[in-house]
């Protein structure tokens, strides 16, 4: 299984809801109630979109990149 390092942009809307896009990955978006629920959502969304993109015979963003261990990530820590 291939992973992918995906940058994500969060903001929050007018609307009361939070929603999530990546410039690594068009077409990629979330909308959530809560930042926590966007950032559960995101990794299926994400997953769904390339295995799409593949099925069509799409290419992948150049800007998506596959990583290998040791993975390395950052946390969102509400205090």
């Amino acid at each position: 299984m291939t992973r992918y390092r995906l940058p994500i942009e969060i903001q929050f809307l007018e609307e009361g809801y939070y929603l999530a896009t990546s410039p690594a990955l068009p077409g990629f978006l979330v909308q959530a109630e809560t930042v926590e629920e966007v950032l559960r959502l995101a990794p299926g969304v994400a997953q769904r979109l390339i295995e799409a993109m593949r099925e069509k015979g799409v290419p992948l963003p150049q800007a998506l990149q596959s990583i290998e261990p040791p993975f390395h990530a950052e946390l969102l820590v509400p205090v």
